[in-house]
Order: C-alpha cells, then structure tokens, then sequence
C-alpha cells in the first residue's frame, strides 16, 4: 500500500480507549504492510522521558519529546501512532505545527466510563488523594476544539473507531 509520512495523535483521558484503538490500527496497518511505528504514552515514559513527573511543565516536556522523535520519524516518510493523554491544547498545537502532516484523534469518553474502565486502579487512587495531579480528576484535560477525528469510544465499536481513522487517513491522502 501507498503511505506518506503523517503522525497519528491519539489524545484522550486514561481508560478512553487510546492505546486499544491504536493497538488494532497497528494491526491493520502492518497487514498493508505500511512503515509504522508506535509511540505509546506509557511506555515513552519508562524509556524516553524517564525522570519526568506530572507537573505541568513535566507534562509539556514529555509531549514535547514525542513529538520530536514523531517529527523525525514522520519526515522520513513514517506512519508514526501515538497514543499519550496530553491533556494540554496549547502542548498539542506546538507538536502539530513542528510536525506539519499531523492527525489529532480525539478518544472521547465520559469520565465515569473511564473511570469503569479503569483496569489499574489510578482513578481509584486518585480520588483517595493517593495520586496528585491525575488528569481529568485534579488535573485538567483540555479537548480538542477541531480534531480532524473523534472517536466515541462509549458510543461506538472499537471496528467503527478504526474504519473511522483509517477512512479519514484515505480522505486527506495519506493512505492509498
């Protein structure tokens, strides 16, 4: 399959559904035999940005990090997919505009779902005061205003979540 570089920017509050749509879309990406690569928040964190905590600042450097290693990978004609909370707008539209061929997909849950959802425990642990600044309880998350995709994970199947990326990737020319 035809491909152009572009970075996938999958952004979202914990338990939305980033990395699991991601994980599927890699999968079908890779069938099309695609050159891919996959940048997930947590995973980022325990080898790129470690030291980073999640202060604000913290925050912005680590998405700041990403966004420069998707930025290399993206210009050499890459189909990167990162899967990283960044609750920050003003974070995000600096990564954009350094990258340029950039796709924000906004992973969009109510925070109950997500809360339901929550397999580690952190919302639990967050409410009983044991996580400070966790994002969406006592840290902001700030969504999109214009993502180029948003993805209901409450409302949808996760198949309708990945025909809708992949469709729009086709739509804007970076898949053929």
């Amino acid at each position: 399959m035809n491909h152009r570089g572009v970075t996938i920017w999958f952004t979202g509050l914990s338990g939305a559904g980033k990395t699991t749509i991601t994980q599927a879309l890699e999968k079908k990406l890779r069938a099309a035999d695609v050159k891919l690569e996959v940048l997930d928040g947590d995973i980022v964190r325990t080898n790129l940005t470690k030291g980073l905590g999640f202060s604000k600042e913290d925050r912005d450097e680590n998405i700041r990090r990403i966004g420069f290693v998707s930025h290399l990978l993206t210009r050499n004609g890459v189909i990167v997919l990162v899967s990283a909370i960044s609750p920050y707008r003003a974070i995000r539209e600096e990564v954009r505009q350094r990258i340029g061929d950039f796709v924000e997909v906004f992973v969009n849950a109510p925070l109950a779902i997500c809360e339901e959802r929550d397999v580690k425990g952190l919302y639990k642990r967050a409410r009983a005061g044991e996580i400070k600044q966790f994002t969406g309880i006592s840290d902001p998350y700030e969504p999109p205003e214009n993502p180029e995709i948003e993805c209901r994970t409450d409302l949808e199947e996760l198949s309708e979540s990945v025909d809708k990326v992949w469709n729009r990737l086709v739509e804007m020319g970076y898949l053929s």
